[in-house]
């Protein structure tokens, strides 16, 4: 398995520690993903069927159900879709990828991706994603990023090391998709030092650690907690993130 493979892998046999540890994402950033009818559509005052796709263990998921939309998640792992099953129930869970989904062409009208497009192969993603996507459809993707001004967060990213991917780079989409608008939405998440400790094990860096490497790195970051002025003492802090999105949408006159 490739080191590649096996970073995207990792998450499976963790998935509770996943969705216990992982933030959620701000209201805003879904208000301008979630934004319908997109330019072009003739869908207006129809709520838009939404497909969450690499949804892990339904972070997404569960914000997109929790705003009355008709909801898909789609999950290549069977642990993440088991802790989804679990975390969001109701919802229709598939066993899918985004360069393979076992769903009819042009049955949605919004494809998310969140915290996984890095993970996936865009050039076989986005003509799968075009193909279930109605004329007018769009493609959002978006990933949170903490925020490093804030110096214990910068000593935090030295410790575990950072492999954040929300850069240009990283959201490739291309054709046969308009070209893309990005945004980007700073917030505040609230945390305590038990789940800072859960967040960096959720990583898949760290995941992947011999067991001696895994249980240092962790002793790190309960020292930083113990000792950093901005968080001795203290029961919860606050965590600063960005999220950055990304969109894009399929001609109205499109069908792949």
């Amino acid at each position: 398995m490739t080191d590649h493979a096996a970073h995207a892998n990792s998450f499976g046999p963790v998935a509770d520690l996943y969705d216990r540890a992982r933030p959620t994402y701000p209201a805003v950033a879904l208000d301008w993903l979630l934004e319908w009818p997109a330019p072009g559509s003739s869908s207006a005052g129809v709520l838009p069927r939404v497909i969450d796709l690499g949804a892990g263990t339904g972070k997404l998921t569960r914000l997109i159900r929790d705003r009355g939309l008709p909801v898909t998640a789609v999950e290549p792992s069977p642990g993440m879709r088991a802790q989804l099953a679990a975390s969001v129930p109701g919802v229709p869970v598939v066993d899918g990828s985004a360069e393979s989904m076992p769903l009819p062409s042009g049955s949605a009208d919004v494809v998310l991706v969140a915290q996984a497009w890095h993970w996936m192969d865009p050039a076989r993603a986005v003509p799968e994603v075009a193909r279930v996507l109605a004329p007018g459809g769009r493609l959002g993707l978006l990933w949170n990023v903490r925020d490093d001004r804030a110096d214990w967060v910068r000593r935090l990213d030295e410790i575990i090391g950072n492999r954040d991917c929300a850069s240009d780079e990283a959201a490739v989409i291309g054709a046969p998709f308009e070209p893309v608008e990005r945004r980007s939405f700073p917030w505040v998440h609230t945390i305590g030092p038990s789940l800072l400790q859960d967040l960096v094990a959720s990583r898949s860096a760290v995941i992947l650690l011999p067991a001696d490497e895994r249980a240092a790195l962790l002793r790190e970051v309960r020292q930083l907690v113990a000792t950093h002025p901005d968080l001795v003492g203290r029961t919860d802090f606050s965590l600063p993130y960005v999220t950055y999105c990304t969109r894009a949408s399929l001609p109205s006159n499109s069908r792949s």
